[in-house]
Formats: C-alpha cells, sequence, structure tokens
C-alpha cells in the first residue's frame, strides 16, 4: 500500500458545511487518497451511507484498500457526473450531503509517473481517466496554432497564449514534444525567468482542463447533485482557480433564483423555482495558518448550499 499522507483543504470547514445528518447517505465526488471521506465516515454513525467516486485508479485502488473494513463506505472508478448512475446502482434515492475537491492532489502532483508535473520528466498526458482517447500530447503535437491559443487564452487565462502557441509549433515541425520537460523548456525559452512558474502552470492548468472536460463535467455534476439532494440535503465544493469558481458560483445562484423573467415583465411567466439557499454568500478561503502548512491551498475556495 502506498505511503500517502495528504490532508484535505479546508478539512474541518468542509465537515461542518455538509454533514447535518449522521445518519444520512452522503457522496463523494472526488474521493482521491480518502482525506475527506475518512473525516465525513469519523462523523457519522453505524448507520450512515458514504458512496465515493474517483476516475484516478491509483486513487482508487488505494481507498479501496484503505476502506476495505468499513462496510458504510461503496467505492466507484466513475467520473463524478455519473452520479445520477451510482445513485441508481445503489438505490439511493437522494443525499444529505454531496462533496467536490476539484483540486489535483498533492501525490498527483509530485509524482512524476501520473504525468501532471512539469517539475520532472514525465510522458505528457495530463489524463485524470486514462481511457480518454486525446491526451496532452496529442493537442500539443497535432491542434492548430489558433486552437493552442485558444486553449491556454480560454482555460489557462494566459496572456500570452498566442506566442506560446507559435513557439509550440515551431518547434514541433523540428521533433514531437512528447514529455513534461520538453513542454517546459519551450515556454522557458519565451519567458522571463520571473514568470516561468506561473506561465508553466497556466498552460499546463489549460491542456489539463481541456483533455479532461473539466468544465464541462463540472456543470453537468452541478445540476446532478441538486437534482439528487434531499430537502435539506447540503453541497459542498471546492475550487481551486477562478474558472472552477465562476461555474459554481454562478450554478449556486442560478439554483436560488425563483425567476428568470426579463425585468420588464409584469407576471412571473418561467416557472422556475427556486431550489437552494447559499449558506457562504462568500466564499470561505483556508486560514493563514493552514496555507502556511500547505501552500497548494492559498487559491481555494470552499462554497456550500442547501437543498430547499
Amino acid at each position: 500500500m502506498m505511503d500517502i499522507h495528504h490532508k484535505p483543504v479546508m478539512f474541518n470547514e468542509s465537515l461542518e458545511y455538509l454533514i447535518t445528518d449522521k445518519s444520512g447517505v452522503y457522496f463523494d465526488g472526488t474521493l482521491g487518497f480518502g482525506g475527506h471521506s475518512e473525516g465525513i465516515l469519523l462523523n457519522l454513525n453505524n448507520d450512515a451511507r458514504l458512496i465515493a467516486t474517483d476516475v484516478d485508479t491509483d486513487a482508487f485502488n488505494f481507498s479501496k484498500l484503505k476502506f476495505k473494513n468499513d462496510e458504510r463506505i461503496k467505492i466507484y472508478n466513475f467520473n463524478f457526473s455519473q452520479i445520477n448512475v451510482i445513485a441508481k446502482i445503489e438505490s439511493v434515492p437522494g443525499f444529505s450531503g454531496v462533496l467536490a475537491d476539484l483540486g489535483v492532489s498533492s501525490f498527483q502532483l509530485d509524482n512524476p509517473a501520473s504525468g501532471f508535473t512539469y517539475r520532472n520528466e514525465a510522458m505528457l498526458d495530463l489524463r485524470m481517466d486514462k481511457t480518454k482517447k486525446v491526451s496532452a500530447e496529442e493537442v500539443v503535437n497535432s491542434f492548430s496554432e489558433e486552437r493552442l491559443a485558444d486553449i491556454f487564452y480560454k482555460y489557462g487565462e494566459e496572456k500570452k497564449s498566442r506566442q506560446i502557441a507559435r513557439r509550440i509549433c515551431e518547434k514541433r515541425e523540428i521533433k514531437k514534444i512528447k514529455t513534461t520537460l520538453e513542454l517546459s523548456e519551450i515556454i522557458f525559452g519565451i519567458t522571463p525567468v520571473n514568470y516561468r512558474i506561473k506561465t508553466l502552470s497556466r498552460v499546463f492548468q489549460a491542456l489539463r482542463i481541456y483533455v479532461n472536460d473539466e468544465l464541462e463535467t463540472l456543470k453537468v455534476f452541478l445540476t446532478k447533485s441538486v437534482d439528487l439532494l434531499i430537502k435539506g440535503g447540503r453541497i459542498v465544493v471546492l475550487s481551486y482557480h477562478s474558472l472552477e469558481d465562476r461555474i459554481v458560483k454562478e450554478a449556486f445562484k442560478y439554483e436560488e433564483l425563483d425567476c428568470i423573467c426579463p425585468k420588464d415583465y409584469p407576471v412571473c411567466k418561467c416557472e422556475k423555482e427556486s431550489r437552494l439557499k447559499i449558506i457562504t454568500k462568500k466564499p470561505v478561503v483556508p486560514s493563514d495558518d493552514e496555507i502556511k502548512n500547505n501552500f497548494r491551498a492559498r487559491s481555494a475556495k470552499l462554497r456550500a448550499a442547501e437543498r430547499i
């Protein structure tokens, strides 16, 4: 069994917002190496249930072993957007709470074999689910300059997206770009020293989001999660960059509205119902102490809402 020491970001805050019924049924959509799930189980009664899922095979296998002696938890190797499918398999009509921590784990970032790090030599992959057809290597080597630039700008908010895309296309004409370090060296060559790490982070983030279709998948997950929350049940989401946080914020706001008719309509005709009450009017952020102990927590934002 791998030796994984990873305390989830805003661990106590997540549990505080999530758990309202100690005998309820809960869903952890981003199981990872079981940090949040372990905390949830410690706070639930013996008659409670936890259903958890993760597309990463290493995380799935690790957590299957970790929780093998706890009959309250059932683990799946599915994408969290299939929450409705999992609920049907488990004959669960609704959840008391749904949790999603959208961050990439420290193990994935630090393990070259996972292909998520630009600090070590690794194949340019970036797929969470290795069964997905398109890897980052294929994107970098076959997409047009314009399409690459759009990906870097849209998903990484990288201002020099066109310059980076142009240089990648020039370099791949000479030699195929196969590893994370090969891509890093290309970016290093056109980026001032002080901006290299931030630029690398944005480019790799953009490729990861695109390859895994993360933003569209998140939208689907949020809608299905609200569908499956029981009255008084809560949804808690931790995001780590503005694109994710904006989607969560807008989804919660939309679900809180009881009318979406134009303002000049004298009478509501949309028949929309309010399904959520936002609990966190402003996102919860990590404490200074937590950021000091875990620098990767610095960009985290927690939002929570309750089904009405």
